[in-house]
């Protein structure tokens, strides 16, 4: 057995090491990220119209995105665990095909409730590739990679949140709004061919290594690094999820896709700092990255009447939180140690948490408040996820 150093830790790998980093299967599995998160979110950019296409509720066609949550949250972690001894790359195509049938239902329901369970399926099928993504890209890379891999692969996330639902709205908008959720299936089955000619296949995890959920919980470093997931997550979705009433509040004009944008751009700036970092800086980079966050967010309260500034925190926002994912994901894995997946499979579990409660929160704070008690939020939550990252740098964001 030979280990990958992620940071100061170390992930098992098969005894056959690749020797060079799999570049194109990196970008399958990157992509295989933007289908996830662009499913997920697609619904927001599409309210009115699927409202008005099955005569229902604006709010009704809310729950899609909260049914979709549920079942990452539900069925991630048992499914993982059952599924750890299996070989990667039939569980991989088995996860995207079963993402591919719960997105296709929705998109030719005519039923609330049907459309509801299928949303629900393809939630359960999402949770089980997030669970596993990371470990799989740490796998087919060379050891001395790993940070780069990693980068690679988490690529995809922001890339969806910038331009997957973006373009499922504008799909939705020159068509209807069934051949925006056709669009992403097709997606996926050409994913399921890149997968079988471009992804290696690697092996599950040995019976003898399996520990039991519980004691995969306990391991060193897994709590302090899903804590800190959950309340920077926490304090990015309070702000990213409610950005329109922000923006109105501040009064400058700036539309709500424009900060976006600004923010998508600048994240895959953050994405290639992290891999050029991670590998040899893991602890200083996650400080760096929480503190540049909570001055965005300062900026964006202090400076909320002065357009260009916010432009500016947007920009520092995305370089902060764009690389979030990769450098979460190396602390989890490394702390899964030979259990990564099950570890990895708590991550999905934690952000739909996250961004649940932050729908709870934003909508609390915006009634007797407006916009700007947003980036308070923010602030503050940023604030304890900083001292998390601290307190942790023992067991978790090891210095080299």
């Amino acid at each position: 057995m030979t280990f990958s150093t992620v940071g100061s830790g170390t992930l098992p790998l098969p005894a056959s090491v690749p020797r060079r980093l799999p570049l194109a299967a990196l970008i399958v599995l990157a992509l295989i990220g933007f289908l996830l998160v662009s499913i997920e979110t697609m619904p927001a950019g599409l309210l009115p119209d699927i409202a008005d296409g099955m005569s229902t509720s604006e709010g009704t066609v809310g729950l899609f995105v909260s049914a979709y949550a549920l079942g990452t949250m539900i069925v991630t972690v048992p499914a993982i665990s059952l599924t750890r001894r299996f070989r990667r790359r039939p569980l991989l195509l088995a996860g995207v095909a079963g993402l591919a049938l719960g997105n296709t239902v929705t998109a030719l329901s005519s039923d609330v409730v049907l459309s509801l369970v299928s949303r629900f399926v393809a939630g359960s099928f999402s949770g089980i590739l997030w669970g596993m993504l990371a470990a799989y890209a740490l796998r087919i890379s060379p050891p001395t990679r790993s940070g780069v891999a990693l980068s690679i692969m988490s690529v995809g996330a922001p890339l969806g949140f910038a331009f997957g639902t973006p373009l499922g709205a504008w799909i939705g908008s020159v068509t209807d709004w069934r051949w925006s959720f056709l669009a992403f299936t097709g997606l996926a089955i050409l994913v399921t061919g890149l997968v079988l000619f471009v992804v290696p296949d690697a092996g599950g995890q040995p019976a003898a290594a399996q520990l039991p959920l519980g004691r995969v919980f306990a391991l060193r470093g897994v709590p302090i690094v899903l804590a800190v997931i959950a309340v920077w997550m926490l304090a990015h979705s309070t702000i990213y999820t409610y950005v329109a009433p922000y923006l109105r509040a501040t009064g400058t004009g700036i539309p709500p896709e424009l900060m976006l944008l600004v923010y998508g751009l600048a994240s895959l700036l953050g994405v290639g700092l992290t891999g050029a970092l991670l590998d040899r800086h893991p602890a200083p980079l996650l400080h760096l990255s929480v503190a540049a966050f909570v001055a965005a967010a300062a900026v964006l309260l202090v400076a909320h009447a002065f357009a260009p500034a916010l432009l500016v925190a947007a920009a520092l926002w995305g370089v902060s939180f764009g690389g979030a994912s990769a450098q979460l994901q190396a602390a989890l894995t490394v702390s899964g140690g030979e259990n990564s997946d099950v570890a990895n499979s708590f991550l999905p579990v934690a952000f739909n948490l996250a961004i649940f409660g932050a729908g709870i929160l934003g909508a609390a704070l915006l009634v007797p408040f407006d916009g700007l008690a947003l980036p308070v939020a923010s602030i503050g939550l940023g604030l304890v996820a900083l001292l998390l990252t601290f307190s942790g740098r023992r067991s978790a964001f090891i210095r080299r």
